[in-house]
């Protein structure tokens, strides 16, 4: 259970990441970071419809990562509490 988790939160860093850098290509007033990798915003590696596409994209990706982080919140605090009733009770709290 608790490797499955941790690839669960591994999986999602890579989400954060790959969000991150999807906001990050598309096309701001300014060009953004989309200026750095050469050309006219008329110019695109995927086509003219590159923006409409990314735009669909990283909403999707927002979708899932707060889908994510509520599953992941959900799944942490039930895992804490498995782990407080595992603890046994100190012997100062005993001998109060």
């Amino acid at each position: 259970m608790t490797f499955l988790f941790y690839l669960t939160l591994f999986a999602f860093i890579g989400l954060a990441a790959l969000l991150c850098l999807c906001i990050l290509v598309q096309e701001s007033k300014s060009m953004g970071l989309g200026a750095s990798f050469g050309g006219d915003p008329g110019q695109s590696l995927f086509g003219t419809s590159t923006a409409d596409v990314l735009k669909k994209f990283t909403a999707y990706l927002a979708v899932i990562f707060m889908a994510a982080c509520v599953l992941l919140s959900l799944w942490t605090g039930t895992i804490m509490r498995n782990k407080a009733h595992l603890i046994p009770p100190s012997i100062e709290a005993v001998s109060e």
